[in-house]
C-alpha cells in the first residue's frame, strides 16, 4: 500500500450516483407505466394528453417495454457497480488500513466489499424503493412523463430489444405458457376494492354497501330480490267496492295484483291512483276494466335484466314464474331498491322487520327472509360461491338437511346459529352468536 493517500474521486461520486438516479427514474417509470389504470390513461388521452396515449401504446406491448427498461436497468446498475469497485475501491481501502493498522491485502478485499455494499444500498434505496413507492402514489401523472422518453429509449435499443423479446417469446413457447396476462377483473376484486376504500375513509359504510350491492345485482337472479308469493297481498277481481277498500287500508302498496279466486290466477295489476280517480270521478270500481296486464319474467333472469323490464312495462310489477309456470312471488322497483339500499323507515313501520339486528349481548337476531349476502356483508362470514339458496333461511336448511325444530342450533365459520322462531315450517327468525363471543360463554360456564 503506497504512504501517499490517493484522493476520494468526487466526480466519480456523483457520477455513480448520477447512475442510481437514472435506475431509480427508470424503476418509477416502468412501475408507473404497469400500475397505472388503463380507464384513467384513456380519459387523459380523451382530454389531449399525448403522454397518455404513448403511456397506452407502451402498455399494449408490456414484452417491448419491459425489455427496454430492464436493459437500461441491468446495464446502469452493472456500470454503477463496476466503476464504484474500480474507482472508489483503492482510496477506501488506504483509509481503512490507515485507520484501523490492517494487512495491504486485507485492506484492498474490505475496501472493494465496503464500496460494493454501500453502492447496492444506495442502488436499492435511491435506484428503487423510493421511485418504486413514488409510483404507486401516483401511477398516471408520472406515466405521461415518462412515456415519451421511455418510447425514444425503445427505439434506440430496438435491436437488442428485439433480441431480448424474441428470446423471452420462445422460451414462454417451450414451456407452454401464453405471454399475454389476461388482466380481466373479477366481481370479487371489486368487492375488495371497494372495502379497501371504506377503510382508507375514501366510502362511508352505507356507500360501500349500496357499491357492493350494484357489483352483486347483475350475478343475483331475480328471485333472491323478489317479494315471495306468501307475502303478496291481492285482490279479487270480483270483489265488493267494500272488500277493496278493506284490501286499500290493510296494504301499504300502491300497486296491488288482481287474481280470479286465487293468486295463482293473477289477470293483472291494479293501481290504487286509477281506483282513487275512479271513485272521483263517480265511476264504477270495476277492477277488470282497471287492472293492467304485468309482464312474466322466469325466476332465474338476472336482477338486472329485471330491471329492464319493469322499465319497459305497462306498470312496474313483474309475476316471477318457475320453469313449472307456478307463481314464485312478485319483483318491483322497489324490491330491487330494498336489495341496494336495504330497509326502508316507511316499511318498518309497515310490519316488514329490519333483515338484521344486533343485539345487546352482541349477538344479532337476523331474519330467515333476509338475503344470504347479509351475512357476508354484515357479519363478515365466508359462504360457498356456488350455494344454490338466496336467503338466510335457505343457507340453514342447505347445512342443517332437514326441517329444523325451534331452539336447534349449529355452527358454521365460528359462528352460533340458532332457530328461535318458526312461522310453521318456515324459518322466521335466527339468533347468531359470534366466534369470540361464544367462546367467552363457553369460559363462564366453565
Amino acid at each position: 500500500m503506497s504512504d501517499h493517500l490517493l484522493p476520494i474521486p468526487w466526480i466519480d461520486v456523483v457520477l455513480i450516483v448520477a447512475l442510481i438516479a437514472v435506475n431509480g427514474l427508470l424503476a418509477m417509470s416502468e412501475l408507473a407505466i404497469v400500475s397505472s389504470r388503463e380507464a384513467r390513461l384513456k380519459a387523459m388521452a380523451k382530454r389531449g394528453s399525448s403522454g397518455a396515449r404513448t403511456a397506452l401504446e407502451l402498455g399494449s406491448d408490456p414484452g417491448r417495454f419491459l425489455s427496454t427498461v430492464q436493459s437500461g436497468i441491468t446495464l446502469i446498475g452493472i456500470i454503477a457497480g463496476a466503476f464504484s469497485g474500480a474507482v472508489l475501491g483503492e482510496p477506501v481501502a488506504q483509509r481503512l488500513q490507515l485507520l484501523f493498522g490492517i494487512k495491504d491485502e486485507l485492506a484492498h478485499s474490505l475496501g472493494f466489499g465496503l464500496v460494493i455494499v454501500v453502492t447496492t444500498f444506495v442502488s436499492l434505496v435511491i435506484g428503487e424503493i423510493v421511485p418504486k413507492q413514488l409510483a404507486l402514489r401516483s401511477p398516471e401523472p408520472i406515466a405521461v412523463i415518462a412515456a415519451r422518453p421511455l418510447l425514444w429509449l425503445a427505439r434506440i435499443t430496438a435491436p437488442f430489444v428485439w433480441l431480448l423479446n424474441s428470446t423471452s417469446s420462445l422460451i414462454f413457447k417451450l414451456i407452454g405458457l401464453d405471454r399475454e396476462s389476461r388482466n380481466h377483473v373479477t366481481a370479487e376484486e371489486l368487492h375488495l376494492v371497494v372495502a379497501e376504500a371504506q377503510t382508507a375513509g375514501v366510502l362511508e359504510e352505507s356507500e360501500r354497501a349500496i357499491i357492493s350491492g350494484i357489483v352483486r345485482l347483475a350475478d343475483r337472479p331475480v328471485r333472491e330480490v323478489m317479494t315471495p308469493r306468501i307475502d303478496v297481498d291481492w285482490i279479487d277481481i270480483a270483489a265488493s267496492p267494500d272488500q277493496i277498500r278493506r284490501v286499500l287500508l290493510d296494504t301499504p302498496h300502491s300497486r296491488i295484483p288482481v287474481a280470479d279466486g286465487s293468486i295463482d290466477n293473477i289477470v293483472g295489476v291494479i293501481q290504487s291512483r286509477d281506483l282513487l280517480a275512479a271513485k272521483l270521478k263517480r265511476q264504477p270500481l270495476d277492477l277488470k276494466r282497471l287492472c293492467r296486464a304485468a309482464p312474466v319474467i322466469p325466476d332465474l333472469m338476472d336482477a338486472m335484466d329485471a330491471l329492464v323490464v319493469l322499465r319497459a312495462a305497462d306498470v312496474p310489477l313483474a309475476l316471477v314464474h318457475d320453469e313449472y309456470g307456478h307463481l314464485e312471488g312478485i319483483v318491483t322497483p322497489g324490491s330491487i331498491l330494498a336489495a341496494l339500499a336495504g330497509t326502508f323507515a316507511h316499511d318498518v313501520e309497515h310490519g316488514e322487520e329490519p333483515p338484521i339486528v344486533e343485539r345487546d349481548d352482541g349477538s344479532f337476531l337476523v331474519s330467515g327472509a333476509a338475503s344470504a349476502d347479509v351475512l357476508v356483508d354484515r357479519l363478515g362470514m365466508l359462504l360457498p360461491g356456488d350455494r344454490d339458496y338466496s336467503t338466510v333461511a335457505g343457507f340453514a336448511l342447505s347445512v342443517l338437511k332437514h326441517i329444523p325444530v325451534c331452539g336447534e342450533k349449529f355452527k358454521h365459520d365460528g359462528w352460533t346459529f340458532e332457530i328461535v322462531d318458526l312461522d310453521g315450517r318456515k324459518i322466521d327468525k335466527l339468533i347468531l352468536t359470534p366466534p369470540r363471543r361464544r367462546n367467552a360463554a363457553d369460559a363462564a360456564e366453565r
